[in-house]
């Protein structure tokens, strides 16, 4: 039973849907699953008065209710089931008022399935600066349904709304006589229609012809009809020689023309035949050939300039913050194993995540004003000519773009390809792309051996750098692209169609929440993996087996008794840290990646960030204070880095090339739990992630054993 009343929000891609749900729910929302499939839903709840509150579901964006990607079938299959868990008491439809024609298509299948709708009429700015007037009061008596004029980017309309929908749940209507009816279109399929449809209505207690249709048309991916009852209508198929493929185009075509005659009454069109849309003219430099990657080019460059330039003074104060406050509580609380803990392990490991907030928050920033800008879907159109050589489409731009926010929702974002191909090939190569858990190690390494100077007189070499090292995942991403497009093989062919939307001054509040939102997910699940993490790795590395750390410790005393007090007592740490049981670990591991330069201390590091990359930064400030006497000082997280010491060298640790060989190592590297599983769930199987994490690997460790050897 439903605690309270479900509304659905249906709509065209980029028709306003997200912006409504957004103005509902603000910020009490949250993304799930659907029930029974891996898609995303998002939900959350609002108040249509001071006593009356709705659960609110913002779905997939959808051109129509026959689907062609595995997230637009969940829409269908939601509406088309009342006893769906989500089936709405009313169903919102948003509809582009700039666009009626095409948007009219959905919401009229949507208002013949059954469902209590309301049109929310949207963009009607947008419709007035095209020279159209719609007249909404002569639309809602056309189609019989209640129709609310609403700005969903400001709110605009939205008490309106809240009360048609209040209305609508109290008594809901549905239209008795549906826009197209296919019992009554034996003429137009050329076979008893009427006859079909009654059989399909009667087996299955249906009440409605339009749902009958669907039953006929989309059975086999319906998931609430077991295979017996897909049976059964493959035998009415067969017994009426229904030709469903030829029937849904011949009722696209009725659609239409009967839509046509709806939007002759209700749109006045004041526009000059020959005349452009700024939108149009501003998308002759955008998606110019040559003029728009030189302009996309640059607006990267914009972006990792700011990251550093931004976010340095916030990233500044945190270090010091938390370096102030692992010094004070060593300083002021008693000195025992639960205060070592404490301040080595777990604000140690923390903080060296925490640290990096500002510039994670302003890539997401800028991300975000990109995408309210609509400047974004011009990016896909745009790399749609070179991803298409690489056996991927326009649609791979929107899960490689989301992946420099996160791989996990950047996979499940794949499900909106069609072909099966391009979605797989997407798939094994959206790690490639550096993704926001990186952003921490990038930051850090980069601070290390790249000076802070200016080219040019105006760039940042180190936000070149970074911007080097995301451009290194793209194309990586784009050649492995091209490796499995020769390896899989596949006859169809898929389609490249993208609505471009006009373009808009982002909605501060929208481009709030999308930052809030993002920041914590990212600390909230990089917080739990590290606080257990820190917790394991504080254990393992200040306790050994049997008396190792004492003896570690006499050896010390002996052999560097020459030495200053204060040398004496780190080479004391150290030893004890190397003989401790995650030394023992990293010394198993030296001898396979001393070759990349890196030591048993970059080892533990390297084996604790394959649960998530993030760790890496947090794993080796833990290892430093443990292994350091000076545990309680106020060293930030750069200068216990800068301060480590090669032993075989007497040189510091980080040089250049064992930096840039551990920076290119974590371009190419899977090391992430999360993504491996999603892959799996995405693929139904362990065949393709077993794949992506060895082609990866060794990917990885290949680059950065060349770089190293090169630099040294």
């Amino acid at each position: 039973m439903k605690s309270k009343p479900v509304i659905a929000l249906v709509g065209n891609p980029n028709s306003g849907k997200s912006s409504l749900f957004n103005q509902l729910t603000g910020l009490r929302q949250k993304v799930g699953n659907f029930p029974g499939v891996t898609v995303d839903k998002k939900s959350g709840t609002a108040f249509l008065n001071e006593t009356t509150e709705i659960s609110v579901i913002d779905l997939p964006g959808v051109y129509s209710i026959y689907p062609k990607s595995v997230d637009e079938q969940v829409v269908t299959d939601i509406l088309a089931n009342p006893q769906h868990p989500d089936y709405p008491d009313v169903a919102v439809v948003v509809v582009d008022a700039s666009n009626l024609n095409r948007n009219l298509l959905l919401f009229s299948q949507i208002q013949d399935l059954g469902v209590p709708v309301i049109m929310a009429l949207n963009m009607l700015d947008i419709a007035r600066q095209q020279q159209l007037e719609i007249n909404a009061v002569r639309l809602s008596m056309q189609l019989g349904v209640p129709v609310v004029k609403i700005n969903a980017r400001i709110g605009e309309g939205l008490e309106l709304l809240k009360v048609a929908i209040e209305q609508q749940i109290g008594q809901p209507t549905v239209s008795e006589t549906l826009f197209f009816d296919p019992g009554q279109q034996t003429a137009l399929a050329g076979h008893d229609m009427k006859g079909l449809i009654s059989d399909v209505r009667q087996q299955y207690q249906l009440t409605n012809n339009y749902l009958a249709l669907q039953y006929l048309i989309q059975h086999d991916g319906f998931s609430f009809l077991g295979q017996p009852q897909r049976v059964k209508l493959d035998g009415l198929i067969e017994k009426y020689q229904f030709d469903d493929v030829d029937f849904q185009a011949k009722e696209t075509i009725g659609r239409y023309k009967r839509i046509g005659e709806v939007v002759k009454t209700v749109v006045t069109d004041k526009r000059p035949l020959d005349q452009s849309t700024w939108s149009q003219r501003i998308d002759q430099i955008l998606l110019h050939p040559v003029w728009g990657y030189a302009i996309f080019a640059t607006v990267l460059l914009l972006i990792f300039q700011a990251i550093f330039a931004w976010a340095q003074p916030f990233v500044d104060g945190i270090d010091a913050g938390v370096a102030w406050l692992n010094g004070t509580l060593h300083d002021q609380l008693p000195d025992s194993p639960l205060t070592d803990l404490l301040t080595d392990g777990i604000i140690a490991g923390v903080g060296g995540v925490v640290v990096f907030i500002p510039q994670i928050a302003f890539l997401f920033l800028l991300v975000s004003l990109l995408e309210e800008s609509g400047y974004m879907s011009r990016v896909m159109v745009l790399m749609d000519r070179i991803m298409r050589q690489f056996g991927l489409n326009g649609r791979s731009v929107v899960p490689l773009i989301s992946g420099v926010a996160c791989a996990v929702p950047a996979i499940m974002a794949t499900r909106s390809i069609g072909s099966w191909r391009e979605r797989l090939i997407t798939i094994l190569v959206t790690p490639l792309m550096s993704c926001s858990a990186r952003l921490p190690i990038y930051t850090i390494l980069i601070a290390l051996v790249v000076p802070e100077k200016t080219v040019l007189g105006f760039l940042n070499l180190q936000g070149i750098v970074m911007m080097g090292l995301y451009l290194l995942g793209l194309v990586a991403a784009l050649v492995a692209a091209y490796a499995f497009k020769l390896i899989i093989k596949a006859k169809e062919r898929s389609l490249f169609v993208m609505e471009l939307p006009t373009y808009k001054w982002p909605r501060w509040n929208h481009v709030g929440i999308t930052v809030w939102d993002s920041v914590t997910s990212f600390v909230w699940q990089a917080g739990r993996v590290i606080v257990a993490i820190s917790i394991v790795l504080w254990v393992l590395a200040s306790y050994g087996p049997g008396d190792a750390l004492e003896q570690a410790e006499n050896r010390a005393r002996s052999q560097y008794a020459n030495l200053p007090t204060e040398e004496v007592e780190n080479r004391v740490a150290s030893g004890k840290l190397e003989a401790s049981y995650a030394g023992r670990f990293g010394k198993i591991l030296e001898p396979v990646i001393k070759p990349l330069g890196y030591d048993w201390k970059i080892g533990i590091a390297l084996i604790s960030s394959f649960a998530a990359r993030e760790v890496f930064v947090g794993t080796i400030a833990t290892i430093y204070s443990i292994g350091s006497a000076d545990e309680g000082n106020d060293s930030t997280i750069r200068e216990k880095l800068a301060a480590e010491i090669n032993p075989e060298t007497g040189e510091p640790m980080y040089t250049p090339a064992v930096a840039f060989s551990l920076l290119v190592f974590y371009v190419f590297a899977m090391m992430c739990m999360s993504t491996i599983a999603t892959v799996y769930r995405e693929t139904k199987g362990w065949k393709w992630p077993m794949i992506q994490l060895a082609y990866m690997s060794v990917l990885a460790y290949g680059s950065a054993f060349l770089v190293y050897q090169l630099m040294k």
